[in-house]
């Protein structure tokens, strides 16, 4: 089951969803997981702390679990 991330702005970084969802506490950690873990963002492997993720996109972590960003209508 992915866990419903939800933004209240356009994009998310995936190392600030990392953070966010508690995998990483740290920039540092960030890197780490990258570096050591496969994350997929849609399928595609992904490495870059950087990436944009936008409403819909689905993002699996290895070893962690699926998560799914989703913008908060609510907020606007």
């Amino acid at each position: 089951m992915k866990e419903i991330v939800k933004i209240s702005t356009e994009f998310i970084t995936l190392g600030q969803l990392l953070k966010v969802t508690t995998i990483a506490s740290t920039g540092g950690m960030v890197k780490m997981i990258l570096a050591e873990y496969d994350v997929f963002v849609n399928g595609e492997l992904e490495s870059q702390r950087g990436k944009k993720l936008y409403d819909g996109d689905v993002i699996e972590v290895e070893e962690v679990g699926q998560f799914q960003i989703e913008h908060d209508h609510n907020t606007e």
